[in-house]
C-alpha cells in the first residue's frame, strides 16, 4: 500500500523494501522503482528499469502479467507501457549511466525536460536502451 509523502525517500512502498537485483532501498528510490507481477502469482520489486531488465532476463520463462513503474513526479505505481518516459538529461540515473524516468502526465515529463534536459520517448525505447546497457 502506498502512502503519499513529499520527501524523496519518505514514502512507504509495497514489498519488498530492497531491490531484488541490487539490494538498493526501494523506499529511497520510490520515484524510479518498478514492480513485476508474474502469472504464477509471484512478483519482484526492483529499484529501476535497469534492474527490471536483469530480473526479466533471469525469469524469461515466466509470463509477466503486470509491469508497473513509479511516476517520477508523484511516486504512485502505473503501467510502464502507458507512461511517458524521459531518457537522458542531467539528473543522475538509478543503476545506469543513461537516466530513464517514467511520468504519468506528459506535462510533467515536458517540465522535467525543460529543467533537466533529456528526450521524451515511449516505454519500448526506454526498455531497448536498458536492454542494450545490460548486454
Amino acid at each position: 500500500m502506498l502512502a503519499a509523502a513529499s520527501a524523496w525517500g519518505a514514502e512507504k512502498v509495497e514489498s519488498p523494501k530492497s531491490c531484488a537485483q541490487c539490494g538498493m532501498d526501494r523506499e529511497f528510490f520510490a520515484y524510479s522503482r518498478m514492480l513485476i507481477r508474474y502469472a504464477d502469482g509471484t512478483s519482484a520489486g526492483v529499484c529501476s528499469i535497469n534492474c527490471a531488465v536483469t530480473e526479466l532476463k533471469q525469469n524469461k520463462r515466466k509470463q509477466v502479467v503486470a509491469l508497473l513503474v513509479a511516476d517520477y513526479a508523484g511516486k504512485a505505481l502505473m503501467d510502464a507501457r502507458s507512461a511517458t518516459w524521459v531518457t537522458g538529461g542531467k539528473k543522475p540515473g538509478v543503476m545506469t549511466p543513461l537516466p530513464k524516468w517514467a511520468f504519468a502526465k506528459r506535462e510533467d515529463a515536458q517540465r522535467f525536460v525543460r529543467e533537466n534536459g533529456g528526450t521524451i520517448t515511449g516505454f519500448d525505447d526506454a526498455l531497448d536502451l536498458a536492454i542494450k546497457e545490460n548486454e
